[in-house]
């Protein structure tokens, strides 16, 4: 029987020597030392990671920029170091310039670990060759590193380096080591990150940069005070080109890029931080102190345009004057202009203080509020007779800005005019807790002294408020009454509230802007489109120290204020000289947008004839008692009649019926006569008298009382006359006397107190038939007027020669 082979043992046999493999346990022995070095390796480094850890910049500090609308640097606010950064994402720099960076520094940067080791062994071998640096070898992580925390440029700075660049690349991702460098790279004296050199050199964001411009901007951290173009172009310039020719021969720029690039020269602006729309950068980055980029609503063009322009005309204004601006636009309410003072770092004009937010005296600027909240509430049309004339109420004695008085006036022309006695006259009507209700409920608060409730002064500045709620409010005339908050932010919610209705805002803006007023800087008549017309408003405060003025135009307000930050009184500068042509040149540079839609008469806005003196509709009114014939805008069909006299002991305005004779003789009440019958009378508000034409004054003057007929009650007001004097007398100074001519007069028959006028101007008052001095300081003709509160009055015409004997 054939015997089988014995199978395979399971086990193989022992190697001759009894050995296992020498190779193999060599390979184990070998690897295994080689994890334990790799783990020793790692528990080292993460041992070192928690000794040494790894310091990044915090985001919440450092320095802040203020940015324009668009991106243009408006301000930067420097780090505790005295270093401009304007903080920037990759995504927001050119393509061309990251091309230019990671090719021309680390175009391994996305393959190694933070160390390249071949480029390290390149710049070794380059140094014993050379004697000097030829190549480098520091990775942009490893440049980040040294960024980030400067170390000596030793071997054992360059370990380190190579430990940090190593504890980045474990900690960060590449998009974030990157992301430092952007903004930390050193580009020369305080700038660092690339867009803040853009800026600083080139006046430009880095997301707009050329080939040239890349390239630049790409080598310049490798040297930044030996290459600095502001002040060393020529070595900026080699080395640039240097830059350029890598990007050629790599292949990734052509050469008509190379050679166009080349060809563009290196010129750079001098070091200089932006400085535009300075306090209000400041006022945001104080409410925001956290915050590294804020974002505005300012345009930049235009307020870089408007900044040049204030510093011009306020070159020719008296010194430590100082002026703000503030333009909104008046679809959004976002600012487009901010300018809150003349001279942001000049101390003699306090430049330091923002005008657009500081609480001063807003003269005669809440005008337009007031006689909008009266034809609300049916108390006016816009040709409604108002009187400007003296007159008491309750002890305040308002006169106007130049102390002259006009008599009869309509709504439109005392608002025009910006006449004071009118409007303190409807103020009274409405109420001045109301109105400062209502204009606090509008964003205009009234700053009064403690304790002190509105009174009637509010009307005329004795209250204060703030440029910027001025122009908040006055959008409200084109934007159908509803006024808002300025908005600085595009973030920042909008904020209206209903100040009018549309029909008044719509009057009110159509009597500003028909002003005919002639001043210097106005429009002329026929240069400006109705729908573009500026609808404007003056004011100037007790003592000169405020000059405003507003605008609104379709699409925007424009505010201008001018005075001294101290509140020092600035003579002679005043709102209509002062501020309005800058207001003027403001609104010529504004860009005009035909998105701005005028708005269209409102439906309870209906233009209806009126009649004077009793402001009825003229086709209801006979035409003898229709003294002057007007037209008039109504709100909701309201035809309010003329005011009452304030003063009960006066003569009644309106419309009175008188019985008289066959002769046209006065009738009292127990008195009878043949051919009696009744007459209408109108009647001009008493304190109008003196500026009635001869025939207004005889048609509403009361017949005389019949003969026999006992006294009634309509002939309050006793006549007067004026002593001292007499109709149509000539004066002459004495010779060679510079003294102005003084004459002394009295009021006969007053018992009360008479305001005594020259030429409509008010020169003082007197208590009944008490002596009252009138200086005559020019030739010519003048007319003397004395008014008592009751309406009585006597005027009588004199003339002033030039030198020669006193008659």
């Amino acid at each position: 029987m054939t015997k089988l082979p014995a199978s395979p043992s399971p086990h193989p046999a022992p190697l001759p020597g009894g050995e296992r493999g020498p190779i193999a346990r060599r390979v184990y022995r070998l690897l295994r030392i080689l994890l334990l070095s790799i783990a020793g390796l790692a528990i080292v480094a993460v041992l070192l990671d928690r000794i040494f850890p790894l310091r990044l910049p915090a985001p919440d500090t450092g320095s802040t920029v203020v940015l324009a609308r668009d991106g243009t640097p408006l301000r930067a606010f420097a780090d505790s170091d005295g270093v401009w950064r304007y903080p920037i994402t990759a995504n927001q720099v050119s393509p061309l310039y990251l091309q230019a960076l990671l090719t021309y520094e680390d175009r391994w940067f996305y393959r190694h670990p933070g160390v390249n080791p071949y480029a390290l062994l390149r710049g070794a071998f380059g140094v014993l060759r050379h004697g000097h640096v030829v190549s480098g070898g520091s990775t942009l992580t490893m440049q980040v590193a040294r960024i980030i925390m400067p170390m000596p440029h030793t071997i054992t700075g360059k370990l380190v380096q190579i430990f940090r660049a190593l504890q980045l690349e474990a900690h960060l991702s590449k998009a974030q080591i990157l992301e430092l460098y952007l903004n930390h790279a050193p580009f020369g004296g305080p700038i660092e990150g690339v867009e803040a050199a853009s800026w600083a050199y080139l006046g430009k964001p880095a997301k707009r940069l050329s080939h040239a411009e890349a390239a630049l901007l790409a080598v310049l951290p490798q040297s930044p005070s030996r290459l600095r173009p502001d002040r060393h172009p020529q070595a900026a310039r080699r080395a640039r080109d240097k830059v350029l020719k890598r990007m050629r021969d790599e292949g990734l720029w052509s050469e008509a890029q190379r050679r166009d690039a080349q060809i563009e020269p290196v010129v750079a602006r001098s070091l200089r931080a932006p400085l535009e729309a300075a306090l209000l950068a400041e006022r945001l980055h104080q409410q925001q102190p956290q915050a590294r980029r804020i974002v505005t609503t300012i345009d930049a063009n235009l307020q870089r345009a408007v900044e040049d322009r204030v510093s011009d005309y306020l070159s020719r204004l008296p010194p430590r004057t100082s002026a703000a601006v503030l333009v909104v636009d008046n679809a959004t309410l976002q600012a487009r202009v901010y300018v809150g003072t003349a001279a942001f770092a000049d101390p003699l004009r306090l430049g330091h203080v923002d005008m657009v937010r500081a609480p001063r005296s807003p003269g005669s600027t809440l005008k337009p509020f007031l006689y909008g909240l009266a034809l609300d509430d049916g108390l006016i049309t816009s040709q409604s007779l108002l009187v400007d004339a003296p007159q008491d109420f309750g002890g305040y004695k308002p006169s106007n800005f130049d102390d002259n008085f006009n008599g009869p006036v309509s709504v439109a022309e005392a608002l025009q005019r910006s006449l004071n006695v009118p409007a303190v006259d409807i103020l009274d009507h409405v109420g001045p807790n109301r109105f400062a209700a209502r204009l606090a409920n509008g964003g205009v608060d009234l700053g009064l002294p403690q304790g002190a409730q509105p009174n009637l002064s509010i009307i005329l500045g004795g209250a204060s408020t703030r440029l910027e709620n001025l122009v908040g409010a006055y959008t409200a005339f084109a934007n159908g009454g509803v006024a808002g908050t300025p908005r600085y932010l595009p973030e920042q919610p909008l904020l209206t509230r209903r100040l009018m209705s549309p029909g008044a805002a719509w009057i009110i803006r159509t009597i500003l802007s028909t002003n005919p007023a002639d001043v210097e800087g106005a429009p002329l008549e026929g240069t400006i489109q109705a729908h573009n017309a500026v609808a404007w408003k003056t004011g100037t405060s007790y003592g000169y120290r405020d000059a405003w003025a507003i605008g609104v135009t379709d699409g925007w307000t424009i505010g201008v204020w001018i005075g001294r930050p101290d509140g020092t009184p600035s003579p002679g500068q005043y709102g209509a000289v002062t501020s309005l042509p800058l207001m003027f040149a403001v609104a010529d540079m504004l860009p005009n947008d035909r998105n701005h839609v005028h708005a269209a008469q409102p439906a309870s806005v209906r233009q209806v004839d009126i009649c004077w003196p009793l402001g009825g509709a003229a086709a209801h009114t006979p035409p003898a008692l229709c003294r002057q014939r007007r037209q008039a805008w109504t709100l909701d069909g309201a035809l309010p009649p003329t005011f009452a006299e304030r003063d009960i002991t006066a003569w009644s305005t309106g419309l009175l019926n008188v019985r008289v004779d066959a002769s046209g003789q006065r009738l009292s009440a127990t008195c009878h006569g043949k051919g009696e019958h009744t007459i209408q009378i109108a009647r001009w508000p008493a304190l109008a008298s003196p500026w009635l034409s001869a025939d207004d004054a005889a048609q509403s003057a009361l017949p005389p009382l019949a003969a026999g007929c006992a006294p009634d009650s309509l002939e309050v007001a006793s006549p007067i006359r004026i002593a001292g004097l007499s109709q149509g007398v000539r004066l002459r100074r004495a010779p060679n006397s510079k003294q102005p001519l003084r004459v002394t007069l009295q009021a006969l028959g007053a018992a009360s107190e008479v305001q005594w006028l020259l030429d409509g101007r008010l020169q003082g008052s007197s208590l009944g038939n008490a002596n009252m001095q009138i200086m005559l300081q020019q030739a010519g003709e003048h007319r003397i007027t004395a008014l008592t509160r009751e309406g009585a009055f006597a005027q009588l015409v004199v003339h002033v020669d030039g030198e020669g004997p006193t008659l």
